[in-house]
């Protein structure tokens, strides 16, 4: 396993934190509590700023635990990079049809550090073959 220094700083109370020694993620405590209707986000600071090195990308993903209550991230996840010193911040999006209520303290998403490789693009007038071809969108089968 790589290891790699993150700077962090504490805008809030909680230092993101490895929940078990294979996690990918460390997991990210919301500084504040809050109450999600059905069919709302909500929007917020989660209270850290950090400085990913470069060639490095921070990927901020909602909990699985989370995911199963009904909060999505409606992006899928964000994305830091590397020359961003902002505080970082959450949107969560409430698909289920009741409220959800997460409480301040509680691990709300993970932050994964990720290597970044740089694509050289060119202009191509033809690409080449392969048995799949132009087929997407479940043309492999289930």
């Amino acid at each position: 396993m790589l290891k790699l220094t993150v700077n962090i700083v504490l805008d809030g109370n909680y230092m993101p934190a490895y929940a078990t020694p294979g996690a990918a993620g460390a997991d990210i405590r919301t500084p504040v509590g809050f109450i999600l209707a059905p069919g709302k986000s909500f929007f917020w600071p989660l209270g850290i700023l950090v400085e990913i090195p470069e060639g490095y990308e921070g990927q901020l993903r909602l909990r699985s635990s989370l995911g199963k209550g009904g909060l999505t991230i409606p992006q899928g996840f964000g994305t830091i990079d590397s020359d961003y010193r902002g505080p970082l911040c959450g949107l969560v999006y409430n698909i289920s049809d009741g409220f959800i209520q997460v409480e301040a303290g509680e691990r709300v998403f993970q932050l994964v550090i990720a290597p970044v490789v740089r694509a050289d693009f060119r202009v191509a007038y033809k690409l080449s073959e392969t048995p799949r071809g132009d087929g997407g969108f479940g043309s492999t089968g289930k």
